[in-house]
């Protein structure tokens, strides 16, 4: 249904990352909506690997200078954005040198999580919120892609739960093979911070136990990968069946 107003909130996006299925279905599924006469919008962070020259990014200054508190601690908020590469459609980039100008993801070069994946990802869901809401721009959709997206179901249903601004919109939440790994720096306590306590998955919170902390909070649940691993699969299984389906990105609009 053309006409509708959807966010896609990712950690990895093509030709950003190149190698990741995530990356190329988001990208197949975000162009097709915005051809189909969308008003598509697309957040990601700006990782230390995506090259501002090549992509032509540059920092939309009304949008900066916010900062996000975590666990009392300010953190300045930068944004950036770009056109993707031979599209109009454009794409926001969450930036913070403390968080984001390391060139990995999540691990460092010997395979280690970052000790700080919980802040980054609570900034990343925080900072999306508050640039859409300083965008003046109110999604019908958001769609989420990747663990550190489901922050934002997280945060829309429980420290936002009382705003008006995202009411209406509908969350489609989609489950990849990521690599799990456990927060091992008290994100319960970040979390409690922020009024957001007594859920399952604090009692050994993972990348993917935060997903699947999250599906319960979907419209829609879907399967990014079409076959997913035993723990994931049993997540999406869990889910109530009226919100499952799996969709590649030719048929993603009758999700919509």
């Amino acid at each position: 249904m053309p006409n509708q107003k959807i966010l896609y909130v990712t950690s990895e996006l093509f030709p950003y990352q190149e190698d990741t299925n995530m990356a190329t279905m988001v990208n197949k599924m975000a162009l097709k909506m915005y051809s189909s006469g969308n008003d598509v919008r697309v957040f990601m962070p700006k990782f230390g690997m995506i090259s501002e020259r090549k992509f032509q990014l540059h920092e939309v200054i009304r949008l900066s200078g916010m900062n996000i508190i975590i666990n009392d601690l300010d953190q300045p908020l930068l944004i950036k954005v770009a056109s993707l590469p031979n599209e109009r459609m454009q794409v926001y980039f969450i930036d913070n040198e403390e968080y984001f100008k390391r060139k990995q993801l999540y691990f460092d070069e010997e395979g280690k999580a970052f000790e700080d994946n919980d802040e980054r990802a609570i900034f990343f869901a925080r900072g999306v919120v508050e640039t859409i809401k300083k965008l003046n721009w109110v999604p019908d959709v958001i769609h989420v892609n990747g663990w550190m997206a489901s922050f934002i179901p997280l945060y829309l249903k429980t420290f936002y739960k009382d705003d008006e601004y995202f009411k209406d919109a509908k969350i489609v939440i989609s489950v990849y093979n990521e690599k799990d790994a456990s927060f091992e720096n008290n994100i319960s306590e970040k979390l409690e911070f922020d009024g957001i306590k007594n859920l399952k998955v604090l009692e050994n919170p993972t990348f993917r136990g935060i997903v699947g902390e999250t599906l319960s909070y979907a419209d829609v649940v879907l399967k990014g990968d079409e076959s997913l691993e035993d723990d994931l699969e049993a997540m999406y299984v869990a889910a109530d069946s009226e919100k499952k389906d799996f969709v590649n990105s030719d048929s993603i609009d009758e999700v919509y």
